[in-house]
Order: structure tokens, then C-alpha cells, then sequence
């Protein structure tokens, strides 16, 4: 879900996605690249992101990943599942405080 937020923004190369969720999330959220590319591979897969080569800022072969459409309609999905799931804890937690 993250990481289909962050493309949302714009195409990202696997570095520069790991740093924007680390920094957005003021340091409290790390993805750790044996975590993100499988995860990126997985979506590829899946036709969330498609990815082209390009190069970085420090003139390196980077692939960057973009979101489709489709990823799109996945991430409104994944947040309307998050979002429920926060209110459950919610109500359970109102509950636990009676």
C-alpha cells in the first residue's frame, strides 16, 4: 500500500521509493530492499507498476517503477481494507477503556 501511495506521486526508482516512505514516515518506517523488491517484482506481476530503465542522479542504470491503472484501482482497495480495519481497533479499543 505504501509503496503504491508513493508512486501515486510519481515514478521512483527502488532506492528513492525505500528513502520517500523512510522520510515521509519521519524515520519510522523502513522497507529494507530484500522486502521492497520482491515487492515490486510481485506487482509487476500482478500489473500494478510496470518499470522502465532510466538513470539516477549519481548516473547509474536504476529501473523505475511507475503506477498503472490498475494499481490504482488496488490502492484504493488496499486503503478502503486499512481504513476498516483501523475502525474495528477503534471500537475495540473504545471498548476495552468502558
Amino acid at each position: 500500500m505504501m509503496i503504491l501511495q508513493t508512486l501515486r506521486q510519481g515514478p521512483r526508482h527502488g532506492y528513492a521509493l525505500a528513502q520517500d516512505i523512510k522520510r515521509t514516515s519521519h524515520d519510522l518506517l523502513q522497507i529494507e530492499e530484500g522486502s521492497l523488491y520482491p515487492a515490486l517484482q510481485r506487482m509487476l506481476k500482478a500489473a500494478w507498476v510496470d518499470a522502465e530503465w532510466g538513470v539516477s542522479a549519481r548516473n547509474r542504470k536504476v529501473r523505475v517503477y511507475r503506477i498503472t491503472p490498475a494499481g490504482r484501482q488496488q490502492l484504493e482497495r488496499e486503503v478502503s481494507s486499512f481504513e476498516r480495519m483501523l475502525a474495528g481497533i477503534a471500537r475495540v479499543m473504545r471498548t476495552a477503556e468502558s
